[in-house]
């Protein structure tokens, strides 16, 4: 933002140092993750936590996590399931998967601590540019700034910018300006006191301008239209799948469960009631039983409906019936799955399941009596 004129760089710069740190230090929350002297693993765990993740969700899973895994050297050493059954809920799986291969890289190559440099730092699974300055400014003290959505919004309505905030033109636009702003003698105390007023203050729909330190110097809100800032692309719709499941008992009661492939999606690696997407035209029985044959090779006969689950992820929505179904012909092969078991209802509890899968483990728990092999086709 070096086109911006010379007075209105210092007015802001002097903003920074008068207005914003000093309302930071009286107004930021106590956050488990900023306890001092700052903690660089909790500080890793914290940030890959918070990726599109609001602070109030994130808050007893990381608590949680913690005590679970309290340094690199005991995440490393767990099991990509157990990681996995940690963050069940939190969304984004691949993030938990990253930070899983992550800790083994720090165990291997940085006797399990976070390197100091930055650019050790941007070559560990799951740190882009974003989460590389967060960690080296927030654990680290390096003047690097940081630009999340928060400071974006914040950025863009301090100048009345207009351009679309996706794009990788904008983006570079406000790093620039954030880079200039940053008081390098205080960079996580800036950065933070940034996020800290997007997320309190000048928030997305009805900010409280009136109790913004920078209100006086805010061009969006001398125009009173703080929202029209920064501009945003037109969502695009929604996608929505209707999806089959198949709930199989076994002569012994146990339910068959699938785990997914570990590379296939976002929800790699979960465990799930085994079937898939319906296709056009087809009927829901007929959905389950030709996904159950292309998934694990077994012919099956369905049968009564158990529940229809709805469920909205940030990409799409998923409807998701599931039938009790029995095994007619084969035994479960891992065609297009990574595993399976058979389980008791009281056993779900030690996989990791997507929500929308528990929405099924909840209607089997909810059942007046414990489902039977024999029962389910009455």
């Amino acid at each position: 933002m070096s086109d911006l004129p010379a007075k209105t760089l210092r007015t802001l710069r002097l903003a920074v140092r008068r207005r914003l740190l000093p309302w930071f230090a009286k107004n930021a929350r106590e956050l488990p993750w900023r306890m001092e002297p700052r903690n660089p693993y909790e500080v890793w765990i914290s940030e890959i936590m918070l990726q599109q993740t609001r602070v109030e969700t994130v808050i007893p899973y990381f608590r949680r996590f913690l005590a679970r895994f309290p340094n690199a050297a005991a995440l490393a050493a767990a099991s990509p399931q157990d990681v996995l059954k940690l963050w069940e809920g939190l969304g984004y799986y691949s993030r938990a998967r990253q930070i899983h291969k992550a800790a083994q890289i720090l165990v291997r190559d940085h006797a399990g601590k976070l390197p100091n440099a930055p650019a050790q730092l941007a070559v560990l699974p799951g740190l882009g540019p974003y989460t590389t300055a967060a960690i080296a400014s927030l654990a680290f003290g390096h003047p690097l700034a940081v630009l999340d959505g928060n400071v974006i919004r914040v950025l863009a309505r301090l100048l009345a910018l207009r351009d679309d905030a996706g794009r990788p033109a904008t983006r570079r636009k406000l790093q620039r300006l954030a880079d200039i702003l940053l008081y390098q003698e205080r960079a996580a105390a800036t950065n933070e006191a940034w996020m800290e007023l997007g997320a309190l203050v000048c928030t997305p729909r009805n900010p409280r301008c009136t109790e913004c330190p920078l209100h006086n110097i805010c061009r969006a809100a001398k125009l009173k239209n703080p929202e029209a800032f920064p501009r945003k692309k037109k969502k695009m719709k929604v996608p929505h799948k209707v999806v089959g499941a198949a709930v199989i008992l076994n002569a012994r009661n146990r339910i068959l469960i699938a785990q997914r492939n570990p590379e296939g999606g976002m929800l790699a690696g979960l465990w799930e009631f085994p079937g898939g997407k319906q296709a056009p035209g087809e009927t829901m029985k007929a959905c389950i039983a030709r996904e159950l044959k292309e998934e694990m090779g077994i012919e099956i006969e369905v049968g009564p409906h158990l529940v229809t689950v709805h469920h909205a992820y940030t990409h799409f929505t998923i409807e998701l019936h599931a039938h009790f179904a029995r095994i007619q012909s084969g035994r479960p092969r891992h065609l297009d799955c990574a595993g399976h078991a058979w389980v008791t209802a009281d056993e779900f509890d030690h996989y990791p399941f997507s929500k929308a899968d528990h929405g099924i483990i909840h209607a089997l728990r909810a059942l007046p009596k414990p489902p039977r092999h024999h029962d389910c086709f009455k």
